[in-house]
């Protein structure tokens, strides 16, 4: 075998994933966001789908980070990029035009490029600027035609800009890994204000889902007060489980594989395994809850509409 051809059969690629039967519901789109860099957003965004894929989920990942590790973390070259979610939020391709298949069964992406890190001048005129990736997500999510995805997650940059501000106002409900350093709750508090502001002027319905605790040290005595100091905070909305600090999981992006291919058995694999069963868990509790919310509402406006029927006049 040649040389060109060794390196063709090396080269990891997109596969076909078989055939699955539509979800009947819309899919549940959770952003990925922190404004601080290295924190775990890509790590959680690539093993968090992998893990929801791996109990039976269909996921989709959006990657909305210039830098594109989210993709790259999956095995998709640059090269094999046709389109990309650059070409999605400027209006020349469909989100379904830009998603790839992954290695990973039940997986795909749209994947990034560095055209993204001009994308805010670009669109900086346009009155729908924050809502390009909502009108981009709309045919995924329309009630008349069933998904074929359960869930999305969005793969933010590391900054509270543009991009991340579109991910916000098009997202059900945001997680925000944390990690377990100093200034860990400060970033917090920054992020929780944006998601506040989006909250208020674009997207009314959008939660915080939780908070994951990453690169945990157990032998680190400041990790374990960062972790006692958050879920003193912020209480309920922190998750149980926490990602501890693993080097098979520092490792497997260099091979283009989440660390559930590269090592099923390591502690990072198992806690993001525990990870998505939580999250499963949250999600239909959430759900519960706005349903309970809509029946009380719709129930609240029936009595006020039979008691304003029988104030009026003959």
């Amino acid at each position: 075998m040649n040389e060109t051809a060794q390196s063709a059969a090396d080269e990891p690629s997109a596969v076909a994933q078989p055939a699955r039967i539509p979800n009947p519901a819309p899919p549940r789109v959770i952003a990925i966001a922190n404004q601080k860099g290295g924190v775990g957003k890509t790590t959680t965004a690539i093993n968090l789908g992998t893990a929801l894929a791996a109990v039976g989920e269909a996921v989709l990942i959006i990657d909305l980070d210039p830098q594109g590790n989210a993709s790259t973390g999956l095995g998709i070259d640059r090269h094999m990029r046709r389109y990309s979610t650059y070409d999605v939020l400027v209006g020349e391709a469909t989100l379904r035009d830009a998603v790839m298949a992954t290695a990973v069964p039940r997986l795909s992406i749209a994947p990034s490029t560095l055209d993204l890190s001009g994308l805010e001048l670009e669109v900086s005129q346009a009155r729908d600027r924050a809502l390009r990736l909502r009108h981009g997500l709309a045919p995924l999510r329309a009630a008349a035609s069933a998904c074929e995805f359960s869930y999305v997650l969005i793969d933010c940059p590391p900054s509270l800009n543009l991009l991340t501000v579109n991910a916000l106002a098009a997202a059900d409900a945001v997680l925000v890994p944390l990690q377990c350093e100093f200034f860990a709750l400060e970033g917090l508090t920054q992020l929780l204000a944006t998601v506040a502001s989006v909250k208020s002027a674009l997207n009314p319905t959008l939660v915080i889902h939780g908070i994951v605790l990453t690169m945990h040290d157990a032998r680190n005595n400041l990790s374990n007060q960062v972790v006692a100091d958050v879920r003193a905070n912020s209480k309920e909305k922190v998750y149980a489980t926490i990602i501890p600090r693993n080097v098979r999981v520092s490792e497997a992006p260099s091979y283009g594989k989440p660390v559930l291919v590269y090592d099923l058995k390591c502690v990072g694999s198992e806690a993001y395994l525990r990870l998505a069963t939580e999250i499963i868990q949250r999600e239909k509790e959430l759900i519960a809850g706005a349903s309970h919310a809509l029946g009380a509402s719709a129930s609240g406006d029936q009595q006020h509409a039979g008691a304003a029927m029988m104030r009026s006049p003959p």
